[in-house]
């Protein structure tokens, strides 16, 4: 009985690998997009598209919070497809000395879009903004799960920001959770 109990047990622990495997895609090219640099043309293309805004990773290339992030949650299909239907999404180096345009259209540098304007010290930083450019939400760190990071598009994407914190609409959906299962 037991070499049978192992022998399915370990099929369906191949089965699931494999699906895990098959709902991954790079993130680089199916999460983010690319950016024209101009933060103010970038508004235009999401209002034109319908989104609800812009999405802006920062991150800094030896951050090893940011690459858990890209290799486990970012690359995840479900993911890629919620936050694409509802920002367009981009990354800034909070070490960067390339020169993009911001919000309101005034030219700076990555580096200082990240710390002097959005007060960015530690990454990722995932800050959201309305199709008006103002910071409406923002995340510091890596989420401990792919469910609480799309806990937090649900949480931007429903507005949630404007009545509450995260902490408190994540406890929050927690105990919806619990009242239905009794």
């Amino acid at each position: 009985m037991r070499y049978w109990t192992g022998i399915m047990l370990s099929a369906w622990l191949q089965s699931v690998f494999a699906f895990a495997v098959a709902e991954t895609r790079d993130a680089g090219e199916f999460f983010f997009q690319q950016t024209l640099g101009d933060f103010t043309e970038e508004l235009e293309l999401a209002r034109e598209q319908g989104k609800q805004g812009i999405l802006i990773m920062f991150e800094m290339d030896e951050c090893p919070f940011c690459h858990r992030m890209k290799n486990t949650i970012l690359n995840r299909k479900p993911v890629q497809d919620y936050f694409r239907e509802h920002f367009l999404i981009f990354t800034v180096d909070i070490e960067g000395d390339v020169e993009i345009v911001d919000f309101d259209g005034r030219p700076t540098t990555e580096k200082d879009f990240a710390f002097r304007q959005n007060r960015v010290r530690a990454t990722p930083v995932f800050a959201f903004f309305d199709l008006a450019g103002k910071r409406v939400a923002r995340y510091t760190g890596a989420t401990s799960s792919l469910e609480e990071f799309m806990q937090l598009g649900r949480y931007v994407v429903g507005g949630h920001y404007r009545n509450m914190s995260f902490t408190r609409y994540k406890l929050e959906q927690q105990r919806a959770r619990l009242r239905a299962e009794d």
